[in-house]
């Protein structure tokens, strides 16, 4: 099975904004950006997307440039959810808070949001669906980094907490 694992492009958010699921835009222009990508995907498949629109766009430009088997929309490949940390600079969150999630990302909840884990569950559900309907065509899955991440983390069984390791650039594809 090929997956290929589409990170969406550059947001209007300034550096430095915690943004998980909040519906953030993308910087504009991303037609050259879009066309780059396509490039680097199969000429048909069955593409999945968050449904945030910093991924949506994306995935529905690729739709209409490439033989599309099935598009489908889905929960959980949003960005991991901030809950009280979305749209806040990450310097104004209270040192004690960041600290401790930072010192167990993985484990460690946002207040009124989730960890790392819950976050990969949710992608576990969505991947063992689709392995399950042993699909025939390529698959394209545009996403966010933490869900990449959580993807690359299942599929050679690094830890969670070495996340991080797996550097995934704003309009990447990753071909697993």
């Amino acid at each position: 099975m090929e997956i290929y694992l589409v990170r969406h492009t550059e947001t209007v958010c300034e550096k430095g904004i915690c943004y998980g699921q909040s519906d953030v835009n993308i910087l504009e222009p991303f037609n050259e950006i879009f066309d780059r990508i396509i490039s680097e995907l199969p000429s048909e498949a069955v593409i999945f997307s968050s449904p945030l629109k910093r991924c949506s766009i994306l995935a529905k430009h690729v739709q209409q440039n490439i033989k599309t088997i099935s598009y489908q929309e889905d929960d959980r490949l949003k960005e991991m959810n901030f809950g009280d940390w979305e749209l806040k600079n990450w310097n104004e969150i209270p040192p004690e808070q960041l600290n401790l999630w930072m010192e167990d990302f993985v484990n460690i909840q946002v207040s009124n949001g989730e960890s790392f884990v819950d976050l990969h569950k949710r992608v576990e559900s969505f991947l063992s669906d689709i392995i399950s309907q042993k699909p025939q065509n390529p698959i394209i899955i545009v996403a966010h980094a933490g869900v990449i991440r959580s993807i690359l983390c299942h599929h050679t069984s690094l830890p969670l907490k070495e996340a991080f390791q797996n550097k995934v650039d704003f309009g990447q594809v990753v071909k697993i």
